[in-house]
Order: structure tokens, then sequence, then C-alpha cells
């Protein structure tokens, strides 16, 4: 098969021939038919080296799937071949910026037929990562006021949506130039970090999600309400809201999440945003120029 392969940190990826995967008990097969990533996975550990700590170069990123099973293994239950689906594969294995991958079934969900691939392949992450912070670690509920930091990102522009259909009230906050995607979003206002000091222009809220770190995390301790929780997906609070909590999180594979996010996105609820597509042959270059373009980028097969 074609695969985009990286031989060595620091290396460029390379489009090449790479030999087919080989699924284990509980895995299928999937023809991928699109791949969503994250920018900086190409420095992550597991990139190099397998769960044993064994190293595996050259490697294969983009852990965002959305495709077509085409071989089900022994052990597998709930998906057949032919089925249309999208999840996470394992950080410790080959990605999907290839024609094929193996991946454990019960990381899948089934795609709705309402959905292209390639808007399956933007949910995975970010829409896992929006519904875990918001939901399973922040404990939103209707009538509660929610701050999103960086909401013109990938897990910024679904953790937008995902409140308003909760009933809570959202503030999206980031730079200026995505007021207008915020806004279409759903988001109730926006706070353009430019411009605006975020601690002056904010009364305390009952969540904050943080998808940008530093100061801004720093400084958000203090926006939260008694009670109310700061959750961060870019490092531990360092600073703890005098009568609330903390959460720092990474993002774990769930099936049942996975299915909620495809039944929104269906129905027409929730719209991950795409904001650019390169074919396999340039997924270096779409690893490069993904962190100046506002939400996904993806990588078509």
């Amino acid at each position: 098969m074609r695969a985009a392969r990286v031989h060595r940190p620091g290396g460029e990826l390379v489009l090449e021939d790479a030999p087919m995967p080989y699924g284990a008990t509980g895995d299928v097969v999937v023809r991928v038919h699109a791949a969503g990533f994250v920018p900086d996975e190409l420095d992550w550990p597991g990139t190099w080296t397998d769960r044993a700590g064994r190293d595996r170069a050259p490697s294969v990123p983009a852990h965002e799937v959305a495709g077509v099973v085409s071989e089900v293994r022994y052990g597998t239950t709930g998906l057949s071949a032919g089925d249309r689906v999208f999840g996470l594969t394992d950080w410790h294995r080959d990605g999907c910026a290839a024609e094929y991958v193996a991946v454990e079934a019960r990381n899948l969900a089934l795609i709705p037929e309402s959905l292209t691939f390639i808007q399956a392949a933007a949910l995975p992450l970010a829409g896992l990562t929006a519904w875990q912070g918001l939901f399973t670690h922040g404990g939103l509920e209707a009538g509660r006021t929610v701050v999103v930091h960086g909401a013109g990102g990938g897990t910024g522009t679904l953790a937008v949506q995902l409140p308003g259909g909760a009933g809570a009230h959202v503030i999206a906050t980031g730079r200026g130039n995505v007021a207008g995607l915020a806004a279409e979003l759903g988001a109730h206002e926006f706070v353009d970090l430019e411009r605006q000091s975020f601690a002056e222009a904010v009364e305390p809220v009952d969540l904050i999600f943080d998808t940008i770190g530093g100061d801004l995390l720093a400084g958000s301790a203090a926006k939260v309400r008694p009670g109310g929780v700061l959750v961060s997906i870019t490092a531990p609070p360092p600073v703890v809201p005098e009568e609330g909590r903390a959460a720092f999180f990474i993002v774990e594979p769930d099936r049942v999440q996975l299915a909620e996010l495809a039944r929104q996105a269906g129905a027409g609820l929730l719209r991950a945003h795409v904001g650019a597509v390169y074919p396999l042959a340039e997924a270096g270059q779409a690893f490069r120029a993904k962190r100046g373009v506002p939400g996904k980028v993806v990588i078509e097969v």
C-alpha cells in the first residue's frame, strides 16, 4: 500500500510503499478514505515507540480515521466488512495517513449516511476531547455558563457547539478573525483576545474549557465561580479556582460517545469545521499548514 511515513524525529513525511497492516485479535482493517491529525503528534513518544518501548520507526501519523471496513479479525464483534466507520487509532500504532490501517473495533463507530468521509474524519479527536472536557470532566448542565478558550481550533469549534445543544450559555474566546465563525457555530458572546483582556471582559462563570494554555490558563482560575470547574487539555492548571476545582485530561477513545457525536452530526446538530483538505501525497504540507488554519485539516486518501 501507499503511506506517508516519517523515518526519524524532525524528519519529513515521505509518500512511499509500506507493508499492509496486520489486524490483531479484536481489530478490523479499514480502507482509509480520510484522516485527521494533531500537528504536533510527530513529536509524541508514541509516534516513535510501541507500548513496550521498542522503536517502531518509520511511523505513519494521523490517528483520526474515516473509511470502510475491509477485513474483520478473529474475536471482533459489532462491525462487518463494508461498514462505513470512523474513530481513533492507537497512538502507539501506525496511523491513517495510508491506504489501510488496523484499528481496535471498540474504538470505532458507524458513520451516518448523511456525513461524508471528510466530515467524519474531522470529528473523532476534537469531538471526543470537547465532549469529555465539557461533560465528563466539566459536569456541564443546562442553565450553566461556559467559556471556551480557542474557539477557532478543531476542538474549540466543536466545544462551542455542544454546550448550546445542552442548554448552556456559551462565551467563546480567540483571535478576532474567528468571531464570525464562533457566532455561526452558536456562541452567545465572543471575546477577542487580541483586543480585550479576558479578565476584564468576563464575569465569573461555571466552567472554563481551555485549549490554549499559557498565561490565559493561569489567569482563568480567578474567573471560575464557587463550585465551578477549570478544565484544560494543554497542561495541568497552575492555579486552582479558590472555591472550585481544576482538571487536566488526555482524551480517551469511547465508542458510545463517538456514536452520539455521529448522531448529532448526522442530524445537523453538530458540524466539524474543516479548514482545508490535502491529498495523501501532500501529507507533509498538510501538517505544516495546520497551525495557521482555523478548524481541522483533513488528509483525503
